[in-house]
């Protein structure tokens, strides 16, 4: 059985096979198509932004 290469979501912090990376970080699918249907009104925005600013700082570190 081939095993898949699992990676950290910097936004849910679960262990995801699937997912795009956005610079050096990973992005789970479910968290993906979670954003891209989130209003910014919706109360789970600013959370969205907060952990995607977690992938500029670790650019700039």
């Amino acid at each position: 059985m081939e095993e898949l290469k699992q990676s950290v979501c910097i936004i849910c912090n679960e262990p995801k096979a699937e997912g795009i990376l956005v610079v050096s970080e990973f992005i789970c699918e479910e968290c993906e198509a979670e954003m891209v249907r989130t209003d910014v009104q919706d109360a789970k925005y600013p959370f969205f932004i907060h952990q995607m600013k977690q992938i500029w700082y670790s650019k700039n570190a």
